[in-house]
């Protein structure tokens, strides 16, 4: 029942993943053929310095950076933890891969998350 749980959430994850990559080129790539008011509010390209910064003080998109980084890390460490299992690997080695995964898991969403927020808190400061 568990497995089934956690593909459910592998799922999901993909599907939230496909929504804000989605979201992510139409904002940094395809600016010019989808205009949106929020991609480009200073002009020139999305990766013009002003426009970097309209973007970081936007809670919108720190909430959406870190729920990316969530469902990317989720959904790419679960993969991994399958493809591993598939190796058949003992019972002693499927635990320590799971804690390994999990730990590289938590201190990889801790970093981001942390980068995302002082990126907000900074940009507001400035």
């Amino acid at each position: 029942m568990r497995d089934q749980s956690l593909w459910t959430w592998h799922l999901a994850a993909g599907a939230v993943i496909l929504v804000l990559l989605g979201l992510h080129m139409v904002i940094m790539h395809l600016a010019a053929i989808v205009p949106l008011a929020s991609s480009v509010p200073n002009g020139g390209e999305p990766i013009d310095w002003a426009n970097v910064v309209v973007r970081a003080k936007s809670v919108f998109f720190m909430v959406t950076y870190v729920l990316l980084l969530g469902a990317a890390l989720f959904h790419g460490l679960y993969g991994l933890r399958n493809i591993l299992f598939e190796l058949n690997p003992g019972t002693g080695t499927k635990k320590a891969l799971s804690g390994l995964i999990l730990a590289v898991g938590v201190v990889l969403f801790v970093a981001g998350t942390l980068a995302a927020w002082v990126g907000f808190t900074v940009a507001r400061g400035a």
